[in-house]
Protein backbone atom coordinates (compact mmCIF):
# COMPACT_ATOMS: atom_id res chain seq x y z
CA UNK A 1 0.00 0.00 0.00
CA UNK A 2 1.33 3.28 -0.90
CA UNK A 3 1.66 6.06 1.42
CA UNK A 4 -1.01 8.36 0.37
CA UNK A 5 -3.31 5.44 0.47
CA UNK A 6 -2.12 4.19 3.70
CA UNK A 7 -3.28 8.36 4.92
CA UNK A 8 -6.32 7.88 3.31
CA UNK A 9 -6.51 4.45 5.43
CA UNK A 10 -5.64 5.92 8.44
CA UNK A 11 -8.47 8.63 7.96
CA UNK A 12 -11.26 6.81 7.13
CA UNK A 13 -10.48 4.23 9.93
CA UNK A 14 -10.18 7.29 12.39
CA UNK A 15 -13.76 7.93 11.65
CA UNK A 16 -14.98 4.68 11.73
CA UNK A 17 -13.61 4.43 15.08
CA UNK A 18 -15.37 8.08 15.81
CA UNK A 19 -18.26 7.29 14.22
CA UNK A 20 -19.19 3.98 15.37
CA UNK A 21 -20.40 2.29 12.57
CA UNK A 22 -19.09 2.29 8.45
CA UNK A 23 -22.41 4.05 7.26
CA UNK A 24 -21.60 7.03 9.76
CA UNK A 25 -18.18 7.04 8.89
CA UNK A 26 -19.40 7.32 4.94
CA UNK A 27 -21.47 10.20 5.73
CA UNK A 28 -19.15 12.06 7.46
CA UNK A 29 -15.80 11.29 4.76
CA UNK A 30 -19.19 12.05 2.12
CA UNK A 31 -17.44 8.91 0.88
CA UNK A 32 -19.69 5.50 -0.38
CA UNK A 33 -19.93 3.02 1.83
CA UNK A 34 -18.03 0.23 -0.36
CA UNK A 35 -15.08 2.73 -1.21
CA UNK A 36 -15.24 2.83 3.18
CA UNK A 37 -15.43 -1.15 3.50
CA UNK A 38 -12.43 -1.72 0.80
CA UNK A 39 -10.59 0.96 2.76
CA UNK A 40 -10.80 -0.62 6.00
CA UNK A 41 -10.43 -4.23 4.60
CA UNK A 42 -7.16 -3.01 2.20
CA UNK A 43 -5.82 -1.15 5.43
CA UNK A 44 -6.14 -4.34 7.74
CA UNK A 45 -4.44 -6.63 4.71
CA UNK A 46 -1.92 -4.85 4.54
CA UNK A 47 -1.18 -4.37 8.74
CA UNK A 48 -1.51 -7.91 9.16
CA UNK A 49 -3.93 -7.00 11.85
CA UNK A 50 -7.92 -6.76 12.91
CA UNK A 51 -8.57 -3.49 13.69
CA UNK A 52 -12.77 -4.14 14.29
CA UNK A 53 -14.48 -6.48 15.49
CA UNK A 54 -17.71 -6.95 13.42
CA UNK A 55 -21.14 -8.49 13.41
CA UNK A 56 -23.98 -7.63 11.90
CA UNK A 57 -25.54 -5.25 14.18
CA UNK A 58 -22.41 -3.31 15.84
CA UNK A 59 -18.91 -2.49 15.17
CA UNK A 60 -16.08 -2.46 17.78
CA UNK A 61 -12.39 -1.91 17.97
CA UNK A 62 -10.00 -4.52 19.08
CA UNK A 63 -7.35 -4.24 21.55
CA UNK A 64 -5.11 -3.57 18.51
CA UNK A 65 -7.06 -0.93 17.00
CA UNK A 66 -7.44 0.92 20.36
CA UNK A 67 -3.75 0.98 20.26
CA UNK A 68 -3.53 1.68 16.46
CA UNK A 69 -6.33 4.67 16.72
CA UNK A 70 -3.82 6.57 19.04
CA UNK A 71 -1.05 6.38 16.87
CA UNK A 72 -3.67 7.26 13.51
CA UNK A 73 -4.68 10.90 15.39
CA UNK A 74 -1.27 12.02 16.05
CA UNK A 75 0.09 11.25 12.68
CA UNK A 76 -3.21 12.89 11.17
CA UNK A 77 -2.74 15.73 13.80
CA UNK A 78 0.68 16.08 12.52
CA UNK A 79 -0.28 16.32 8.52
CA UNK A 80 -3.40 18.28 9.55
CA UNK A 81 -0.63 20.80 10.91
CA UNK A 82 2.22 20.72 8.49
CA UNK A 83 -0.84 21.27 6.05
CA UNK A 84 -2.27 24.32 7.61
CA UNK A 85 1.06 25.58 8.15
CA UNK A 86 2.07 26.00 4.58
CA UNK A 87 -1.65 26.55 3.01
CA UNK A 88 -3.75 30.00 3.27
CA UNK A 89 -5.74 28.72 5.92
CA UNK A 90 -3.08 29.09 8.46
CA UNK A 91 -3.28 33.08 8.17
CA UNK A 92 -7.11 33.36 7.07
CA UNK A 93 -9.35 29.93 8.42
CA UNK A 94 -11.66 28.40 4.80
CA UNK A 95 -13.98 25.91 4.21
CA UNK A 96 -17.53 24.84 5.40
CA UNK A 97 -18.11 24.91 8.79
CA UNK A 98 -21.76 23.64 10.60
CA UNK A 99 -22.02 24.40 14.34
CA UNK A 100 -25.38 23.50 16.53
CA UNK A 101 -27.00 24.80 19.21
CA UNK A 102 -30.29 25.08 21.26
CA UNK A 103 -32.94 27.10 19.31
CA UNK A 104 -33.51 29.92 22.35
CA UNK A 105 -29.58 29.79 22.85
CA UNK A 106 -28.63 29.62 19.47
CA UNK A 107 -30.59 32.78 18.67
CA UNK A 108 -29.74 34.89 21.68
CA UNK A 109 -26.21 34.02 21.99
CA UNK A 110 -24.57 31.88 19.07
CA UNK A 111 -26.07 33.19 15.91
CA UNK A 112 -24.59 36.68 16.91
CA UNK A 113 -21.82 35.49 17.81
CA UNK A 114 -21.02 33.28 14.80
CA UNK A 115 -22.24 36.25 12.23
CA UNK A 116 -19.63 37.96 13.62
CA UNK A 117 -17.36 35.25 13.23
CA UNK A 118 -18.21 34.97 9.76
CA UNK A 119 -17.66 38.54 8.86
CA UNK A 120 -13.92 38.65 10.56
CA UNK A 121 -13.38 35.53 8.55
CA UNK A 122 -14.95 36.13 4.61
CA UNK A 123 -13.70 32.44 3.50
CA UNK A 124 -15.28 30.54 5.79
CA UNK A 125 -19.17 29.70 5.03
CA UNK A 126 -21.01 28.92 8.28
CA UNK A 127 -24.08 26.97 8.27
CA UNK A 128 -26.31 27.33 11.91
CA UNK A 129 -28.35 24.53 12.88
CA UNK A 130 -30.52 25.45 15.73
CA UNK A 131 -32.42 22.07 17.53
CA UNK A 132 -33.55 21.45 20.80
CA UNK A 133 -32.68 18.15 20.93
CA UNK A 134 -29.10 16.10 21.44
CA UNK A 135 -27.47 15.60 17.88
CA UNK A 136 -25.24 13.24 17.18
CA UNK A 137 -21.95 15.68 16.03
CA UNK A 138 -20.26 12.77 13.76
CA UNK A 139 -23.45 11.06 12.74
CA UNK A 140 -24.86 14.13 11.62
CA UNK A 141 -21.56 15.91 10.23
CA UNK A 142 -21.62 18.67 12.30
CA UNK A 143 -18.67 20.24 14.09
CA UNK A 144 -19.14 22.42 16.94
CA UNK A 145 -22.21 21.56 19.26
CA UNK A 146 -23.38 23.73 22.37
CA UNK A 147 -24.84 22.09 24.92
CA UNK A 148 -26.54 23.06 28.36
CA UNK A 149 -26.48 20.47 31.07
CA UNK A 150 -25.25 17.06 31.94
CA UNK A 151 -23.24 15.95 29.06
CA UNK A 152 -23.66 12.18 28.57
CA UNK A 153 -21.37 11.87 25.19
CA UNK A 154 -17.59 10.99 26.76
CA UNK A 155 -16.40 10.60 23.33
CA UNK A 156 -16.29 14.42 22.56
CA UNK A 157 -13.98 17.00 23.45
CA UNK A 158 -16.14 19.70 25.95
CA UNK A 159 -15.06 23.09 27.35
CA UNK A 160 -16.50 25.11 29.11
CA UNK A 161 -18.64 28.39 28.45
CA UNK A 162 -20.26 29.13 31.34
CA UNK A 163 -23.44 28.61 33.38
CA UNK A 164 -27.18 29.17 33.27
CA UNK A 165 -29.82 28.84 36.22
CA UNK A 166 -33.69 27.79 36.18
CA UNK A 167 -35.34 31.29 37.90
CA UNK A 168 -38.99 32.34 38.66
CA UNK A 169 -39.91 35.91 37.76
CA UNK A 170 -42.19 38.51 37.37
CA UNK A 171 -42.88 42.19 35.95
CA UNK A 172 -41.84 44.32 40.00
CA UNK A 173 -45.65 46.21 39.48
CA UNK A 174 -47.42 42.30 39.54
CA UNK A 175 -45.02 41.83 42.52
CA UNK A 176 -46.35 44.92 44.33
CA UNK A 177 -49.97 44.41 43.39
CA UNK A 178 -50.00 40.60 44.53
CA UNK A 179 -46.71 39.78 47.00
CA UNK A 180 -43.23 38.28 46.60
CA UNK A 181 -43.54 34.73 47.44
CA UNK A 182 -41.55 33.71 50.33
CA UNK A 183 -41.72 29.74 49.25
CA UNK A 184 -41.93 27.85 46.32
CA UNK A 185 -44.99 26.11 47.56
CA UNK A 186 -47.16 29.47 47.83
CA UNK A 187 -46.82 29.58 43.53
CA UNK A 188 -49.53 26.87 43.61
CA UNK A 189 -52.20 29.70 44.38
CA UNK A 190 -50.68 31.66 41.92
CA UNK A 191 -50.46 32.81 38.03
CA UNK A 192 -48.39 30.78 36.11
CA UNK A 193 -47.65 31.02 32.72
CA UNK A 194 -46.29 27.88 30.98
CA UNK A 195 -44.14 26.51 28.25
CA UNK A 196 -46.05 23.73 26.22
CA UNK A 197 -44.74 20.29 26.89
CA UNK A 198 -43.28 21.17 30.06
CA UNK A 199 -44.06 19.40 33.41
CA UNK A 200 -47.59 20.18 34.89
CA UNK A 201 -44.83 21.05 38.02
CA UNK A 202 -41.97 23.20 38.04
CA UNK A 203 -39.07 21.50 39.26
CA UNK A 204 -36.05 23.76 39.43
CA UNK A 205 -36.10 24.48 43.62
CA UNK A 206 -34.56 22.26 46.54
CA UNK A 207 -34.97 23.04 50.09
CA UNK A 208 -32.62 21.82 53.01
CA UNK A 209 -30.03 20.13 49.90
CA UNK A 210 -33.35 18.12 48.71
CA UNK A 211 -35.30 18.63 45.14
CA UNK A 212 -38.89 20.21 45.44
CA UNK A 213 -41.26 20.14 42.93
CA UNK A 214 -44.46 22.47 43.30
CA UNK A 215 -47.37 21.43 41.40
CA UNK A 216 -48.82 25.17 39.09
CA UNK A 217 -51.58 26.44 36.83
CA UNK A 218 -52.68 29.58 35.14
CA UNK A 219 -54.41 30.71 32.52
CA UNK A 220 -51.64 31.41 29.81
CA UNK A 221 -49.88 28.45 28.15
CA UNK A 222 -47.33 28.80 24.73
CA UNK A 223 -45.55 26.79 22.72
CA UNK A 224 -42.40 28.85 22.29
CA UNK A 225 -40.23 30.78 25.32
CA UNK A 226 -40.14 33.83 23.91
CA UNK A 227 -43.99 35.13 24.19
CA UNK A 228 -44.33 33.19 27.53
CA UNK A 229 -41.19 35.48 28.88
CA UNK A 230 -43.31 38.69 27.13
CA UNK A 231 -46.28 37.68 29.11
CA UNK A 232 -44.68 37.60 32.66
CA UNK A 233 -42.97 40.88 31.65
CA UNK A 234 -46.32 42.30 30.75
CA UNK A 235 -47.39 41.45 34.20
CA UNK A 236 -49.49 37.89 33.07
CA UNK A 237 -47.69 36.35 36.33
CA UNK A 238 -44.72 33.95 37.34
CA UNK A 239 -42.68 32.28 35.18
CA UNK A 240 -40.03 30.28 35.21
CA UNK A 241 -37.41 30.26 32.61
CA UNK A 242 -33.18 29.93 31.90
CA UNK A 243 -31.67 32.94 33.32
CA UNK A 244 -30.48 33.97 29.63
CA UNK A 245 -33.77 33.51 28.56
CA UNK A 246 -34.59 36.62 30.94
CA UNK A 247 -31.78 38.30 30.74
CA UNK A 248 -32.05 41.33 28.38
CA UNK A 249 -35.57 42.01 30.67
CA UNK A 250 -33.84 41.59 34.04
CA UNK A 251 -31.41 44.24 32.81
CA UNK A 252 -34.00 46.45 32.19
CA UNK A 253 -35.99 45.99 35.30
CA UNK A 254 -39.32 44.31 33.29
CA UNK A 255 -38.55 41.18 35.30
CA UNK A 256 -37.53 40.69 38.86
CA UNK A 257 -36.03 37.36 40.11
CA UNK A 258 -38.02 35.58 43.21
CA UNK A 259 -37.06 32.62 45.24
CA UNK A 260 -33.36 32.99 44.90
CA UNK A 261 -32.70 31.12 47.67
CA UNK A 262 -34.52 27.67 46.56
CA UNK A 263 -32.82 27.55 43.23
CA UNK A 264 -30.94 24.23 42.31
CA UNK A 265 -26.92 24.59 41.11
CA UNK A 266 -26.23 26.28 37.85
CA UNK A 267 -26.49 24.05 34.91
CA UNK A 268 -23.54 24.06 32.69
CA UNK A 269 -22.58 24.69 29.47
CA UNK A 270 -20.29 23.60 27.01
CA UNK A 271 -18.74 23.78 23.42
CA UNK A 272 -18.61 20.30 22.32
CA UNK A 273 -16.80 18.95 19.30
CA UNK A 274 -14.53 15.70 18.38
CA UNK A 275 -11.32 14.29 19.27
CA UNK A 276 -9.03 18.17 19.57
CA UNK A 277 -6.24 15.87 17.26
CA UNK A 278 -8.72 15.70 14.11
CA UNK A 279 -10.05 19.21 14.13
CA UNK A 280 -9.14 21.28 10.88
CA UNK A 281 -8.14 25.42 12.09
CA UNK A 282 -11.57 26.41 11.14
CA UNK A 283 -13.12 24.58 13.87
CA UNK A 284 -10.05 25.53 16.32
CA UNK A 285 -10.75 28.92 14.90
CA UNK A 286 -14.12 28.86 15.71
CA UNK A 287 -13.76 27.51 19.58
CA UNK A 288 -11.48 29.80 20.30
CA UNK A 289 -13.48 32.58 19.26
CA UNK A 290 -16.58 31.27 20.97
CA UNK A 291 -14.70 31.12 24.21
CA UNK A 292 -13.63 34.90 24.07
CA UNK A 293 -16.90 35.91 22.20
CA UNK A 294 -19.72 34.07 23.81
CA UNK A 295 -20.11 35.67 27.39
CA UNK A 296 -23.40 37.47 27.78
CA UNK A 297 -24.72 34.98 30.02
CA UNK A 298 -22.46 33.97 31.92
CA UNK A 299 -22.93 36.20 34.93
Amino acid sequence: MRRMDKLRAMQVFAAIAEAGSLTAAARVLQSSLPAVVRSLAGYEAALGVRLFNRTTRRISLTDEGRAHLERCRAVLAAVDEAEAALGSEAAEPAGHLTITAPVLFGQMHVAPSITRFAAAHPKLRCSVVLLDRVVNLLEEGIDVGIRIGKLEDSSLVARPLGQTRRVVVAQPAYLRRHGVPRHPRELQQANCVRVTGGSPAWGGFQENGRALRVPVSGNLEFNHVLPAVEACADGAGFGMFFSYQVAPLLASKRLKIVLESFEQPARPIHIVYPHARLLPARTRAFIAWALQDITAFRA
